[in-house]
This record gives C-alpha cells, structure tokens and sequence, in this order.
C-alpha cells in the first residue's frame, strides 16, 4: 500500500537509513523494518510546552496516551473519537484502576509499575494498544495481516493474548526454547485459536532476530501475505511508550510546585535495557523538550552500558544467560533509532554503521555520535549477584518484591545516589510473579497469582524449529514456509493447525 492513495498529512515518516520518506501513520504500522532495512520514525518530532505539561498533568493514564498518540497519528487516519475509544478499550482489562501504579519507598525509591495487563509485563501497554489501531484499519480495509514477531520472553505473550481470536490477523511468534522462563513459556503455548501459531527455537533471541529480519526485506512476502512486525521494530509500540516517561515526568519530577515561568524540573529515569525501546522512547521524549536524565542499565549482556561507555557497539560471542532473561539481548535494535536521533538523523551515516554491524557485530562508533550519546544517556551493568543482592534489599528495607528486569534498574538506585535536587523513577517491567526461580534464589517467597497457577493445568500447543547443519538458512527457509502455508490456509477458509503435527 502506498500513501499517495490517501489524505496528506502533517505528520509524516521516514526510515533510519535514508531510503524511505513520506509515509504516513498507517503505512508504518502495517510494516515492520522499512523496505531498506532500517526503522520508522517520524520526520518531525513535536514540541511540548510547559503550558501543554500542566495541561495534561491532571489526565488518567489513558488519556495520557491518547493525547500522545495525537501528536502522531493524524485525524484523518483515526478520528479523535475513534483514538479515544481505542486506547480506552485497549487499556480496559488491566488490573488496577489507573492502568500504571506508582510505588514510592524508603530513601526516595521510587518504582513506576508498568505491569498489570494480562501477561504481567510492560509491554502489555503499547501491545493492546498498537493491536487496537491494527484490527481499526483491517476491520476498515475487510483485510487480512500476518504478524510475526520474535520474543525475548515477554513480547510474544503480549502480541498473543492483545491479538488471540481476532479475524483479521494471524500472529507467527518464534520464542528460544529453554531461554526463558516456564511462565512465559506457558502464556504462549497454552493459547489455542486458530490464529494463533507457536514456534519454539533452538537458539537465543538475537538468532531468531536474524532471519525475521531477512524475512521482512523479502518485499515478494511482505505483499503477498500482509507480513508485518508487533516487536519494537514497530513504531506504534515505541510511539505507545513514550506515555511511560510523560507519566512519570508529570507525577516524580515536581512539575506540580514548579513557579510558573521557571525552568522545567529535572527528572532521571532509570530503565532495565534490552532491545532499547524504551530507551529510544525516552530519548524521543527527551528531544520533545522533557527535561530527562535517562540511565540504561543492563545485565551481563551489556552492548548498551559498553557502547554508551567507550562507543564499542560489538556483540559478545555469545548470549549470556541471565536471572533476567527479557533483557538477554546482544543485538539492541532500537539503537538505531536513537543513533540516527543523535546523528542529526543522517541516514546514510546509520545506514552505513547498522550494515557493518549485521555483517561483523562489530561497530565503534564515530567520535561525534559517541560524544553525544554519552551526554545523553548513563549506563551501567549489574551481574546476578546484585540482581539478588537488590532484591533482598528492597524486600528488607520495604517489604516489595522486585523482578530481577526491575532490580538491575534499582540497583542503579541503591549504588548510585541521585544527583541533589533531580527527582528518581525507576522503571518496573514486569511482575516477580513471572519470575518465580530468581524469587527463590533470593531466598524470598511469593503467592502466585489465580491465573499463573492455571497455565499448569492447560492444553498447550506448538511447533518446532530445529537448529540444523546450516540452522540459519535453514531455519529461516522452514518459517517461510511455515507462513505461506498459515496464509493458503486463511484463503482456503482452514485452520492451519488441522494440516499440520503439533509438539
């Protein structure tokens, strides 16, 4: 689909490396990578005044969004009605009134909960959401997508219970087999609609990135079947979460008894780093005129903290597996985003560095863009000790049970004292509930919640996808097939799991 069938609007995008500009929200959404590799974002970024902050510091969390939302999908693609009831929708089922809870402890912790949709995880927010707007435009078109999307651990549950039993799409998750934890695991194979289809990888995350990305660039698919990406990758999640850091700007950094006229407070936000959506999320806030300072902290798997340190953007040889298994991730591919922000969105310099990394995993970065990045972002890793060492403590001095993704951001609390006068948030991912092996490795307990507690007695489903020989190539050939089958199957009016053998 091309943009010049629809409306012009103001806000329109653009890919990270220079090869595609002009299209408009929908265009975005429905795609994933852009065709020349790189990343959406928007052309231009809005600027929020401190009259627009005070505006909005009253909103409930979805308004919030919705609000954000509205600075980049244009009226004439989702009518502000229809925005508004979409996200309210979407943000319906969580677990606690306000969506989003703050926890605020001893020595001026502060925790903003991110966690109370269905899955237990962050990504909950943007996922329900970003479906929301998907199902808008099929429902509108009477078509049909394939959504595929590789999983650390949390993201494929999020994608599967926001899009379980609907129509219009079909949702393709691919999650490394023994790397992530049997709650996770469970949240993904125990759903049983037929547009649902499971696939469990030998291998890690970062491997499984490799050929789906390869998949997206073959432009014959993407057509044929409507592919498109619910990762990160996606813009829509990105765009979704940028209401994470406004809504803890608006309530931790003191905005509320700032003098009229004075400058903006100063708010650090402390977030655990993987693939670096959230902290590209925060790095767009940042450059919409929100006074943030953002801290990336990492496990083992540390390419962010070294990068952001000495400008190494290298791979370790392999994916160090870790207490807190979403953040195992060696390829953090929302860098690009931030990399072409801080570059003066230079294309062809991004393009250039992103190329060289996928071919060598090895990339030092440019003086200028190190220098930048490191004014910009603070980083740092923290081993499992002090992932157990930091839960312990929270739980001593609070009675608050960390997750371990939660802890290597608290640790940064507890080690690191806030600069004085600068308020701190850190950034709870998900539920300890999730994470019931690190919880007792700490030597602390938990109750499980109703429903973790009745994924053990479900039917489960999936598929496998074996390392071979050439595993790669080989894999990657498997799930394409895997694909087209799912999509012959749609146009036939079959389930697909009735033609073929599931584990």
């Amino acid at each position: 689909m091309t943009s010049s069938k629809r409306t012009v609007s103001v806000m329109r995008y653009c890919s990270t490396r220079g090869g595609v500009q002009g299209w408009d929200f929908q265009d975005v959404l429905f795609s994933g990578y852009a065709p020349d590799g790189g990343m959406f974002m928007p052309e231009t970024l809005p600027t929020l005044s401190p009259d627009t902050l005070r505006s909005w510091s009253s909103l409930s969390y979805p308004q919030l969004v919705t609000e954000v939302c509205s600075q980049f999908i244009p009226t004439e693609l989702i009518p502000r009605a229809d925005l508004e009831g979409l996200v309210c929708a979407a943000l319906s089922g969580f677990s606690v009134p306000g969506v989003v809870s703050l926890a605020r402890m001893k020595g001026g912790l502060c925790v903003l909960e991110l966690f109370h949709g269905e899955t237990l995880a962050f990504k909950d927010l943007a996922m329900t959401c970003t479906v929301r707007f998907l199902d808008y435009f099929l429902r509108k078109e009477s078509r049909r997508a394939i959504v595929v999307v590789g999983t650390s651990g949390d993201t494929g549950g999020s994608a599967i219970q926001s899009a379980r039993g609907l129509s219009g799409v079909d949702v393709v998750v691919v999650y490394p087999r023994g790397r992530i934890t049997a709650v996770q695991e469970k949240q993904m194979i125990t759903c049983l609609e037929d547009n649902i289809h499971v696939f469990a990888a030998d291998g890690s995350s970062d491997d499984i990135d490799v050929p789906i990305r390869r998949l997206f660039s073959d432009q014959e698919l993407v057509k044929q079947h409507s592919l498109m990406s619910l990762n990160s990758v996606n813009w829509s999640r990105v765009m979704v979460q940028l209401a994470h850091f406004l809504y803890a700007y608006l309530h931790v950094s003191g905005l509320e008894q700032a003098e009229t006229g004075a400058p903006l407070p100063i708010l650090e936000m402390v977030v655990p780093t993987g693939g670096a959506g959230n902290i590209a999320a925060g790095c767009i806030v940042k450059q919409m005129g929100i006074p943030l300072c953002l801290v990336a902290m990492t496990n083992a798997n540390d390419i962010v903290h070294r990068t952001v340190q000495t400008g190494d953007f290298s791979m370790a040889t392999n994916v160090t597996q870790t207490m807190a298994p979403a953040i195992d991730i060696q390829d953090p591919y929302n860098m690009e985003r931030v990399f072409w922000l801080l570059s003066g969105r230079d294309g062809a310099l991004v393009k250039g560095m992103m190329e060289e990394f996928q071919h060598s995993h090895r990339h030092t970065l440019p003086e200028a863009l190190h220098k930048q990045l490191s004014q910009v972002l603070t980083a740092g890793a923290v081993s499992d000790e002090g992932i157990v060492e930091t839960m312990q403590r929270c739980w001593k001095e609070n009675q608050y049970l960390l997750c371990p993704h939660t802890a290597v951001a608290v640790w940064h609390h507890y080690n690191c004292p806030p600069t004085a006068g600068v308020n701190r948030c850190c950034i709870a991912t998900a539920s300890p509930a999730k994470f019931q092996a690190a919880v007792q490795k700490a030597g602390l307990t938990l109750d499980l919640p109703e429903a973790l507690r009745a994924l053990d007695k479900m039917s489960t489903r999936y598929l496998a996808l074996e390392r071979g020989q050439d595993w790669d190539k080989d894999w990657e050939g498997r799930l394409k097939q895997h694909i087209q089958a799912i999509g012959s199957a749609r146009q036939r009016g079959v389930a697909y799991y009735s033609t073929v053998e599931c584990n």
